[in-house]
């Protein structure tokens, strides 16, 4: 047998070996992709499943704190009766503070964004205050009931709640969970 035809002879064995071989080559890696894929999702949806409840938990609390900061509501929790402005005036602050670092590992949850509306609305709060205590005639003769008005007048003159726009970040944030 002469050289060229051993050789077209053992191409005949040899090249479907090599596309054979080639074939099973990428249908394995094939499955294995798709089962790693398989696997991600496993893993994520089974995440999810774990992380979502502590989440919507997390939007829950900073809820509550948004609302429980709301001048409305802490001037009412809060009763100024029987204390100066200056004693309720610091009060209003430390429970605002308070309120909010008991809820600051709930940002581990929230986007940065909805974290800084929720900053931003406790900012807004505190200079609220501030300002309307600042802007009494005597804030150190002041009775606290005249804060509180002051307070509440100066929030039915903006038209807006400084809590607002973050409630409503942290809402919209929370709905596209699901």
């Amino acid at each position: 047998m002469d050289t060229t035809a051993y050789i077209f002879e053992l191409l005949k064995i040899i090249l479907p070996a090599v596309i054979v071989a080639g074939s099973v080559y990428l249908l394995i890696k094939q499955y294995f992709e798709k089962e790693q894929q398989r696997r991600l999702i496993e893993l994520r949806l089974q995440s999810s499943k774990e992380t979502l409840p502590i989440r919507l938990q997390a939007y829950e609390r900073v809820t509550l704190l948004l609302e429980r900061i709301t001048p409305n509501n802490i001037l009412v929790r809060l009763s100024s009766a029987g204390q100066t402005a200056p004693e309720f005036h610091r009060l209003l602050l430390q429970e605002i503070r308070a309120e909010f670092e008991h809820n600051l590992s709930q940002q581990l949850y929230m986007s940065p964004d909805a974290w800084d509306h929720v900053k931003q609305a406790r900012e807004n709060v505190l200079t609220m205050i501030n300002k309307a205590y600042h802007a009494l005639p005597s804030p150190q003769q002041a009775r606290g009931t005249e804060l509180a008005k002051r307070v509440l007048e100066t929030l039915i003159a903006q038209e807006v709640d400084p809590t607002e726009r973050a409630l409503n970040v942290v809402k919209r944030e929370a709905a596209s969970l699901f």
